[in-house]
């Protein structure tokens, strides 16, 4: 009888201590008011993870969670960035860790975004500075073979919704963005040049304001190209001067004489690279124009965004003093590529 109620009571006190120890590991814990984000470098130990968890107040002591790496002495830590928001157990805590579940910030980059407009999101989110960014954007090099005579990677930045973490490096994150453009542009199956297809589809991309207007667009550009007539597009313009760190948000006069062989105005053909990061539906508008005679294109007066289209001069005059008569008020004109008709410019220089 005594040894059986020595077993019993054995038996309760590990019954309690397990139920302790349970407890230890597996009861939330939070004293944060706020999120908390712990990053852990590369080669942290568990010690030193321990510390920052505790001090941060993810959970209630070191101990609970050295008691679980102990526990679980064959899974390894994983150095990033974690995120806490909620109550949580050391042992979550401890597999959260375990599984390399950092936290991913979220770089958008829309449609028609040039490299120092992404390089300033990347600033933003916290990443790195955006010099650091436009360092490793400036170098073709990620793109070379693919486009050897690409200056930058100026165009080749797929526009898309990116997670990355505050580890990945300017090249790391350049790499999954021009990553994303060579997928594209095979499943694109494209014959036709890369470097002219994806510098054409900038201009595009600029250009449209409406989405099923890109073909049309395409098609006065490659009409212009194929006769040798300048293609007189706006934001080509805007690019020099932003190259030239003198862009003032809007188009001078001056900036319509800019040497820089980006100015569409000054020198025929395409320009040296893309002006932007054009996104598959304006890639594909350039491989597959519409067929149409236009030369000529002007934003229509009605505010809708979309162009009326010219074959001839006279016509597009026309459409210009629509134009013009219903915004007698504004003195910078519609904005865009060659549709942009303002007071500075003379009528017949406009598409």
């Amino acid at each position: 009888m005594k040894l059986r109620s020595c077993l019993v009571l054995l038996l309760a006190a590990a019954a309690l201590v397990l139920a302790a120890l349970a407890a230890y590991v597996l009861w939330p814990y939070r004293a944060f008011e706020r999120e908390v984000f712990i990053d852990f470098p590369r080669g942290t130990d568990s010690w030193a993870m321990a510390q920052r968890l505790e001090r941060a107040g993810v959970v209630r002591s070191r101990w609970q969670f050295l008691l679980v790496r102990a526990l679980r002495l064959g899974r390894q830590l994983q150095a990033g960035e974690y995120r806490f928001a909620k109550a949580a157990s050391p042992l979550e805590v401890f597999d959260r860790i375990a599984r390399g579940d950092v936290f991913y910030y979220e770089l958008a980059v829309p449609e028609g975004r040039n490299i120092f407009e992404i390089a300033a999101s990347v600033e933003r989110l916290g990443l790195m500075p955006a010099r650091e960014f436009l360092k490793v954007a400036r170098e073709p090099a990620l793109i070379r073979d693919l486009a050897p005579e690409a200056p930058s990677l100026e165009g080749y930045l797929f526009p898309e919704t990116y997670h990355v973490t505050r580890r990945q490096s300017a090249a790391a994150i350049c790499r999954m963005m021009t990553g994303r453009f060579r997928q594209v542009w095979k499943e694109l199956g494209a014959a036709a040049g890369v470097h002219a297809a994806v510098t054409l589809a900038s201009l595009v991309e600029k250009e449209a304001r409406v989405p099923e207007e890109r073909p049309l667009i395409a098609s006065v550009f490659h009409n212009r190209l194929r006769i040798g007539m300048k293609l007189d597009c706006d934001p080509t313009v805007a690019y020099a001067a932003i190259l030239d760190g003198s862009y003032r948000g809007t188009i001078y006069k001056s900036d319509l004489e800019n040497p820089s062989p980006y100015n569409t105005y000054r020198h025929a053909g395409l320009p040296p690279g893309p002006i932007a990061n054009p996104g598959a539906a304006a890639l594909r508008a350039v491989l597959d124009p519409a067929d149409t005679g236009s030369l000529y294109f002007v934003l229509r007066s009605d505010g809708s965004g979309r162009h009326e289209f010219s074959d001839n001069l006279a016509t597009h005059h026309a459409a210009v003093a629509r134009y013009r008569s219903s915004h007698a008020d504004s003195k910078a004109g519609p904005k865009g590529a060659s549709q942009r008709v303002p007071a500075r410019k003379k009528p017949g220089r406009g598409r």
